[in-house]
């Protein structure tokens, strides 16, 4: 076998080799049970994956266990990881060596034939879930007969269709007869797509995924027993949401699930990267074959896929630039400048303070308290934050003592001689910057010596803020976007006076919020809110100019981008979008124009540009007419799409010009992680350089 997959294995020469590691455990009957356990023989830090080697390793040792089965030797097998992991999937960064296609060809059949044997061993085959379980390793699950999960169990999912690729190893075969269609679609497509979120243990339980859930501290123990009732028939399991697509009425909601998550893409994507569609296109073909006829379809279209330009892109984006630079920010002080944090103050209580109080609480497990200026703000905010809390107690996402510990952590005031003992201070009030200014002297005038100030400003400068403090030294923005639990960037900004150490405990805290850290120079906006404002204005622009409202908001579709324009002008909030366009255009002149439709817009108190017809179609909103005025010079999608191309390489061109960040990856990795921005595209950079902006702008490229 080795022989025949000699030219993967030499590519990946490299390979941190996931060993597979068995022994015989004696059951209370007498029979014996195989414990083999996935290891890569390195610390959590380093989770297992599955390349050629470690899949011929695991065939081999399959193959020994399966003589034993047809021997009598042994009754059922369970597979199991190294603490943390079951498996995090096949090793990304290897594949994409894999060029050729038979190279990718041969991979993707690794896998089945590996998987295949735990499928049909001769013996009942158990899955013992301890830990992060994705792509191929949620797959070697299903590939079992029978599944435990670990109530600790993070992250399980099948996230292919965010990483350009499908669930190649009979995932996108065998999860939706487990759980249903509709559940399979949201695990395999709408999870992925919506930010790459990922199962519980408790919630892979729910679903069907797992037969049995278990605490972590005796888990593998009461697995073992669950698989020995198994084996003694003492247990008969039960799935309540498992199908058999030759039903009509099962075939007829497998289609219908199809046609419904079709749809979700579309909105989402616009036909701009081909995974999503290959994985809708396997699951309707495969409601009526056999899984090794499956098989064929799930290896032919990994070997498409991994040949694509959007599959290199998603690897490049999500290993380099988000798994990579953003755990190694650049320009990050050594942590041992940091200072430690105990308690946290949060002057505001309205929605964005109060996310952040919640996180704060949650992330940290230290006191957080709220002020603002009347009791009846302080009770609002800290009923959205227990209210918040009750919620994830409830999706099982918060055990009842964790519960009471972060009520119990949370407090609030309406004086600021609360923060006299906290270490870390920040401000989420209005965005004006005499009101920052006037907050932080007051705070200044309580807090000790030592304890750090913080701006979540968006637009405005940092540098003005702290101009009239006694210590401007410890004054540092830190920018959350929203909403903060979701977002995962982290905008960290020094000005002229902030020193290290400050700078140094503003990254080990947000590297404890779990938050994707990148310094940036104090310029207006930063990075995310500029480039933004920047392809936004540019499409205002279009509109006022006279281009069909349809027209300007739709252009940019072939780019992928998570929403509209026009929506995501929308969701900001026509004030919030309209004042920091007009701190960029102060800052940077008619880049920036200051659009007066939107000016109209606001005062008129309309919010959005579209509204709903009555059979429920996206129409311009009738309280437009007559109130806007615009030019004669429409634009085309083309040249809309041209044009914002262009203005986002000026942009950010200038951008790095001026050292708000270090190198072009870190603007890559904020549009990511800040903004949305697709995978697919390859962070924004070698985006602009694919399609020839960064030369036509720049007159080179911004990667070489």
């Amino acid at each position: 076998m080795t022989q025949d997959y000699s030219a993967v294995t030499d590519l990946m020469h490299d390979e941190t080799v996931t060993h597979s590691f068995t022994k015989d455990v004696q059951l209370p009957d007498g029979k014996t049970l195989v414990l083999l356990t996935l290891d890569n023989g390195l610390d959590h830090k380093k989770p297992t994956t599955l390349g050629p080697s470690g899949l011929i390793e695991l065939r081999a040792e399959l193959e020994k266990q399966a003589a034993r089965a047809k021997a009598g030797e042994i009754h059922g097998l369970a597979i199991t990881g190294k603490p943390y992991f079951l498996i995090a999937g096949a090793d990304l960064s290897a594949v994409t060596r894999l060029s050729a296609p038979e190279h990718a060809t041969a991979m993707a059949t690794l896998g089945h034939r590996a998987y295949d044997l735990l499928a049909d061993l001769g013996v009942p085959t158990f899955a013992f879930i301890n830990g992060l379980s994705l792509g191929g390793g949620l797959e070697i699950a299903l590939a079992c007969n029978y599944r435990t999960v670990s109530t600790t169990a993070g992250a399980l999912g099948l996230p292919e269709a965010f990483l350009g690729l499908i669930p190649g190893w009979a995932g996108v075969y065998r999860l939706p007869r487990l759980i249903g269609p509709e559940n399979a679609l949201k695990v395999m497509v709408e999870n992925p797509l919506n930010n790459n979120r990922t199962l519980s243990g408790p919630a892979a339980h729910k679903l069907g995924v797992a037969d049995a859930l278990f605490e972590p501290a005796d888990f593998i123990e009461n697995s073992v027993k669950f698989a020995g009732s198994v084996l003694s028939g003492e247990r008969e399991v039960q799935r309540e949401n498992s199908v058999d697509p030759s039903d009509p009425e099962v075939a007829r909601r497998w289609l219908e699930a199809a046609d419904r998550a079709e749809k979700f893409v579309d909105a989402k994507l616009s036909g701009a990267t081909p995974a999503p569609y290959k994985v809708l296109e396997v699951f309707r073909k495969g409601m009526t074959l056999t899984q090794a006829q499956s098989a064929d379809l799930e290896i032919a279209a990994l070997t498409e896929l991994m040949a694509t330009h959007e599959f290199k892109n998603t690897v490049y984006a999500f290993l380099d630039l988000v798994q990579k630079r953003g755990k190694r920010p650049a320009g990050a002080p050594s942590a041992k400048l940091a200072r430690p944090v105990t308690k946290v103050g949060v002057v505001g209580a309205g929605l964005m303070a109060s996310q952040l109080a919640l996180l704060f609480v949650r992330r940290l497990n230290v006191p957080v308290i709220i002020t603002d200026l009347d009791q009846s703000r302080v009770d609002k905010g800290l009923a959205y934050i227990h209210g918040e809390i009750d919620k994830l107690h409830a999706k099982g996402r918060m055990s009842q003592d964790a519960v009471n510990r972060a009520k119990a952590l949370v407090s609030g005031s309406v004086t600021k001689e609360a923060f006299a003992d906290a270490d870390f201070v920040i401000e989420a009030v209005f965005e004006e910057l005499n009101v920052k200014k006037q907050v932080f002297a007051e705070v200044e005038a309580v807090v000790s010596a030592e304890c750090i100030l913080a701006t979540n400003t968006s637009s405005l400068s940092v540098t003005e803020m702290g101009k009239d403090l006694a210590h401007p030294e410890r004054l540092v923005g830190f920018h959350f976007f929203n909403p903060v639990a979701v977002m995962p960037l982290l905008e960290i900004a020094a000005t002229q006076w902030t020193n290290e150490s400050t700078v140094a405990t503003a990254f080990a805290l947000g590297k404890n919020l779990r938050k994707t850290t990148v310094r940036t120079k104090d310029a207006t906006a930063f990075v995310v809110n500029r480039v933004l404002l920047r392809l936004m204005s540019e499409v205002q622009a279009a509109f006022d100019e006279g281009t069909d409202a349809l027209t300007a908001d739709t252009a940019l579709r072939p780019m992928g981008l998570p929403m509209t324009p026009f929506t995501l002008l929308a969701m900001v909030g026509l004030p919030v979008a309209q004042h920091v366009n007009e701190s960029l255009n102060a800052s940077f002149g008619e880049r920036f124009a200051v659009s007066e439709n939107l000016g109209k817009l606001i005062d008129a108190k309309i919010t959005t540009l579209w509204a709903k017809d009555e059979a429920g179609a996206q129409v311009l909103n009738p309280a437009l007419e007559g109130l806007l005025s615009f030019g004669d010079k429409p634009s085309t999608k083309e040249q809309i799409l041209t044009r914002v191309q262009d203005a986002l390489a000026e942009e950010i061109g200038l951008l790095l010009a001026e050292g708000v960040v270090a190198e072009a990856a870190d603007v890559d990795l904020c549009m990511i992680t800040g903004a949305g921005w697709p995978m697919h595209l390859g962070g924004i950079t070698p985006y602009l350089d694919q399609v020839g902006a960064s030369d036509r702008v720049n007159g080179k490229k911004f990667n070489s």
